[in-house]
């Protein structure tokens, strides 16, 4: 057997164990109960109203998303010489529009926190995942799959997000599937950033970003003890700066490959 076949029977394993360990993870969601969405979930601990801005912190803190995803755009859009898959500058640039989206729908949730205003915080979130996510694919599996899967899976996002608004509506709400659609992935690209190298990202900063994410949710749940502890601003709210230094991060990698390139 030749070194290229056994490359490809090596190469056809990581994929197949990809595919089947999301195939168990669809199924285990599908199969596990409805999980409504938590009454107590829109009562964040910090609701002070300063300047006239209800849940003031919040509010703010949303903000950075939109400015970090306007650099990203522009970023792309004007670093001819970045390095990475061209076939996914789509992919790309949702990505960042999403971000931008995310600091836009966050802040206005927070003005009003319902379900109603929570379907546009989520939304552009799972757009930004999914797309993401197509990224990883593209730049270390296959361009070709990363640039298949991207529409489907933003489709599935968005389903994800109004499945959710409509069961909820309806009395009997289930985030099974925008759970699949946020965590998922979080399983995944680990495997695929072990088992598969990019020609283009270097794989220190999306471990970073993996973490940073990770660190957030974190302080989204800690919320309550970590505005009793400050005295100054909610976990949830600290989970918004952190949250917005992961596509940040992102454009430091980028700008990163084309220095090293440089040298």
């Amino acid at each position: 057997m030749g070194k290229s076949t056994r490359d490809g029977h090596q190469r056809f394993r990581k994929i197949f164990t990809i595919y089947s360990v999301a195939l168990i993870g669809v199924l285990f969601v599908l199969l596990a109960p409805p999980i409504p969405q938590d009454p107590e979930y829109h009562n964040f601990s910090d609701q002070r109203t300063m300047i006239g801005i209800p849940h003031f912190w919040n509010v703010v803190t949303s903000l950075p998303f939109l400015v970090v995803g306007i650099i990203g755009l522009l970023t792309l859009l004007h670093r001819k010489s970045l390095k990475y898959s061209r076939s996914l500058l789509k992919c790309y640039l949702v990505f960042y529009a999403a971000t931008c989206a995310i600091g836009i729908g966050s802040a206005y949730y927070h003005l009003h926190p319902t379900n109603e205003t929570l379907v546009w915080d989520r939304l552009p979130m799972t757009v930004a995942f999914m797309a993401f996510f197509s990224i990883i694919i593209g730049e270390y599996i296959s361009e070709k799959t990363g640039k298949r899967l991207f529409l489907p899976l933003i489709i599935a996002g968005i389903i994800s997000v109004a499945y959710w608004y409509f069961t909820e509506k309806y009395g009997h709400g289930d985030l099974r599937p925008y759970a699949l659609v946020q965590y998922l992935p979080l399983f995944l690209i680990p495997m695929i950033l072990v088992m598969f190298r990019s020609r283009f990202l270097r794989s220190k900063y999306i471990w970073i970003m993996l973490g940073v994410y990770v660190f957030a949710k974190v302080f989204e749940i800690w919320d309550g003890y970590m505005y009793n502890l400050t005295v100054f601003m909610g976990g949830h709210s600290i989970k918004h700066v952190l949250a917005a230094l992961v596509p940040l991060i992102f454009i430091v990698a980028l700008k990163k490959q084309n220095d090293n390139e440089a040298n």
